[in-house]
């Protein structure tokens, strides 16, 4: 399907499907904010926590990989609620999820259970895929037109995100000697309840017979060049800014740096993921997904480029803002290709396949990060997230290829 075909299919849905437009997408941003404070302080305290009770070192970042795994395997189950049942059903099946996460991380930091500590990372990734459906949601609230702005708007939310993780960790660490951020997994379970409250609130549409159905095969739909190359481009995105930041706050502590300096980088690395979303909307509307996207690649690498000049805290910090912002365009930017690959009644089978298919890659390039990191070092990391880049600048020059052909045609 072209993107022309794509958008005026997508255009067909009622007038009245938008009718609570502005009141979603106000309450689908405050949710964001709050209920994507779980990862930053899965991302701030994980490593650290496996430091402290695994096994052996090379596992430390396994809760983390284990947070993407659960992101990736519960992406489809959490479409097939939304589509059965409609998404505000998926949104609080993810916010209890969510509750369960801090619960279980407080339970497991005081019976020194690094298993359990896995398990409840774990969930933590199925409240984290629910989240990220937010951004789609808020699409499906606004008219084709509106669509990028709607996206990018919710994305922003993040920014309140990142204020409130780092805080809340750095303020309750401490507050259950001797164990350490305990106090912190109970305030990340009180902040989902107040996720689940705003949440209930979103009025959205029952899912039609159309979309239950789903259109057409998923095969069908992921076989298109325009879909492809979203994939790569958001896999590519997301996996380097997972890989780099996954090991970047045990990076600075093995450099003897400390805990609230690795804090307030990842603060400002998640500042920087969500602060672009106020007007990344507007930018793919007046320049196109492709090019928003270059951009992100290109700063990407001007992350990991800095990051290799040095092991000072101001490298590190540095390198998680380039790296946020240059994931905000390359995800943003790639999520709204995938808004020109579907049909509405496929809306919720497109979006969860694309998101399947990116955690998915993420949580197999999150296995390899703690393990470079212990054995080869900080630099190694760096050069290594240089090879993802060229295959997504590949997959970008094709499409701009085959764009030009079929102009010329």
């Amino acid at each position: 399907m072209s993107n022309a075909e794509a958008t005026t299919t997508a255009g067909s849905a009622p007038a009245h499907h938008y009718d609570h437009e502005l009141g979603n997408v106000l309450r689908l941003t405050v949710a964001q904010a709050l209920a994507g404070a779980n990862a930053v302080v899965v991302f701030a305290t994980g490593a650290i926590v496996g430091n402290t009770m695994a096994p052996t070192p090379a596992l430390a970042t396994l809760p983390i990989s284990i947070f993407v795994v659960g992101m990736a395997l519960c992406t489809l189950p959490a479409g097939v609620i939304a589509r059965h049942h409609g998404r505000r059903a998926a949104f609080l099946a993810g916010t209890g999820c969510g509750v369960l996460v801090g619960l279980l991380s407080a339970l497991a930091v005081v019976a020194g259970s690094f298993w359990l500590f896995c398990a409840a990372s774990f969930l933590g990734g199925a409240y984290a895929s629910v989240v990220f459906s937010f951004r789609f949601a808020a699409a499906d609230c606004a008219p084709p037109a509106r669509r990028p702005r709607a996206l990018s708007a919710v994305m922003a939310g993040g920014v309140f995100s990142g204020v409130i993780g780092p805080q809340l960790v750095t303020y309750t660490m401490n507050l259950w000697p001797p164990y350490l951020f305990a106090a912190t997994f109970l305030a990340q379970a009180a902040v989902a309840v107040l996720a689940a409250g705003v949440l209930a609130g979103v009025r959205l549409p029952k899912p039609t017979a159309a979309e239950v159905a789903g259109g057409r095969p998923l095969g069908v739909i992921a076989r298109q060049p325009r879909f492809v190359t979203a994939v790569i481009c958001g896999v590519v995105s997301y996996l380097l800014m997972n890989f780099i930041m996954t090991a970047a706050p045990l990076a600075m502590r093995l450099c003897g740096l400390s805990q609230e300096s690795a804090n307030l980088g990842l603060q400002w690395h998640v500042i920087a993921m969500y602060g672009p979303s106020f007007f990344t909307g507007r930018l793919i509307t007046r320049y196109g997904a492709d090019r928003v996207v270059s951009a992100g690649l290109a700063l990407i690498a001007a992350s990991a480029a800095v990051g290799l000049l040095g092991l000072e805290v101001e490298y590190f910090w540095w390198s998680l803002i380039l790296l946020g912002l240059g994931w905000n365009f390359g995800f943003v930017g790639a999520s709204a290709m995938v808004l020109e690959c579907h049909r509405p009644e496929e809306r919720t089978r497109v979006q969860s396949l694309n998101d399947f298919a990116v955690f998915g890659m993420v949580a197999l390039g999150s296995f390899s990060s703690g393990g470079l990191l212990t054995a080869y070092g900080w630099n190694t990391v760096l050069w290594v997230s240089f090879v993802p880049l060229l295959l997504a600048v590949a997959a970008l020059a094709m499409a701009a290829a085959r764009n030009t052909a079929r102009a010329a045609g």
